[in-house]
């Protein structure tokens, strides 16, 4: 399990991961967690609304909600990718929409980068950074402007 160190799991986490992991295919996918940002404001709300539409139609969970994945499927796959940025894109892309599972579980991620960069900048800036990730630049590249 990949959770970012600014992470906390809801307590009922364990309860979600050993029924992730008992079930039949469960070594054969990974999971996810639902974003949840330590921020009460409304923007903090939004933002949350818009991360679980992504998840739900574009198969694309971020590091910062946690990843759960079976060590034989990670190792099939080469593990993370030596990625200075978008390694969590690119291994949730190998993994593809058919192997991710959401987990039905929050993960309280910190949001001091959207606090200080802004509710909007921020993650405009992130799909910026994502879609030249896409359209081939190179993740070193993107890193100087992710900041």
């Amino acid at each position: 399990m990949f959770v970012h160190a600014d992470c906390r799991l809801d307590p009922e986490w364990t309860q979600a991961v050993a029924a992730f992991m008992t079930a039949a295919s469960g070594s054969e996918r990974a999971g996810y967690f639902d974003l949840a940002l330590d921020d009460p404001s409304p923007a903090a709300r939004r933002l949350e609304r818009l991360v679980a539409w992504r998840c739900r139609w574009l198969a694309l969970p971020y590091g910062d909600q946690g990843l759960l994945i079976a060590r034989t499927l990670y190792e099939a796959m080469g593990g993370f990718a030596p990625l200075p940025l978008m390694e969590d894109v690119d291994i949730v892309r190998r993994l593809g929409r058919r192997r991710l599972r959401r987990l039905g579980v929050r993960c309280l991620a910190s949001a001091r980068r959207y606090r200080h960069g802004g509710y909007w900048s921020r993650p405009l800036r992130n799909l910026v950074c994502l879609g030249l990730y896409f359209a081939g630049v190179a993740p070193r590249r993107i890193a100087r402007l992710y900041g």
